[in-house]
């Protein structure tokens, strides 16, 4: 079947079968075996070729398009869950509790985490007077951005009430050496649970509450991972966070 598409392109362009040959570096017969034939020539050559009538290589020879075959899993991904409410809390808790050097906590509210588990402020003390660095972000209730999200999840002021609710948990911890509280008013796309080189995160779903959205379980495995992006966005969040003051 002749390729209608590749006469088209180099009738357009003024190309004869031997111009496009010699520009090419294929013999003559070949270009009119890819035209009358319907023959594809090799990647390289196509790609040429194509680049030369200023076309796409796979109008050209819609074979070529190769699927790409699925990635990997990532080597960072320890596990997958359908959604935070399958994951129990001692979860989150062995993994913080051996942190030595990192704790950070990036959310809006995440009062589940208290109400499982009220020893949770304890645990964090103890982490710090072993010289590990906590830091926490809690959402600014009086933020657009949370606001936004209790009328997107049909929360309403309910998102609100929790972000008190949980910088009421987290009072306590004001002062304390090696830890730091703020309040961030960002837009929220994932929370984050991080100890040393391990991360829960737990994803946002526009109209789904957190406890219904998937969670993946993360374990540094060097530079420029997921890991890594998730670090670097929580970085860069508590930048922008406001430090809360003892009363």
């Amino acid at each position: 079947m002749a390729n209608e598409r590749l006469r088209a392109a180099m009738a357009a362009g003024g190309w004869t079968y031997n111009a496009l040959a010699d520009k090419v570096e294929v013999d003559p017969k070949s270009v009119e075996r890819w035209v009358n034939l319907g023959r594809t020539p090799r990647r390289a050559t196509a790609m040429l070729a194509a680049e030369t009538l200023g076309e796409d290589v796979h109008a050209l020879w819609p074979s070529l398009r190769q699927a790409r075959p699925a990635r990997a899993v990532s080597p960072e991904l320890v596990a997958l869950y359908d959604q935070r409410a399958d994951i129990p809390v001692s979860t989150f808790v062995d993994m913080l509790t051996p942190a030595r050097e990192q704790i950070d906590v990036l959310v809006y509210a995440a009062v589940f985490l208290h109400e499982a588990y009220p020893r949770l402020n304890e645990l964090l003390k103890e982490r710090a007077a072993e010289g590990c660095a906590v830091r926490i972000a809690v959402g600014d209730a009086d933020s657009t951005n949370v606001q936004q999200r209790g009328d997107e999840e049909k929360f309403g002021h309910g998102i609100q009430s929790r972000c008190r609710l949980a910088l009421m948990h987290y009072r306590p911890l004001i002062g304390v050496p090696g830890i730091e509280v703020r309040t961030h008013a960002t837009t929220l796309y994932n929370s984050i649970y991080r100890a040393d080189d391990q991360a829960l995160v737990n994803a946002h779903v526009w109209g789904v509450n957190a406890y219904k959205a998937p969670v993946w379980h993360l374990r540094r495995n060097g530079e420029g991972g997921m890991f890594d992006t998730y670090a670097d966005s929580f970085d860069a969040v508590w930048a922008t966070a406001t430090p809360v003051r003892e009363k």
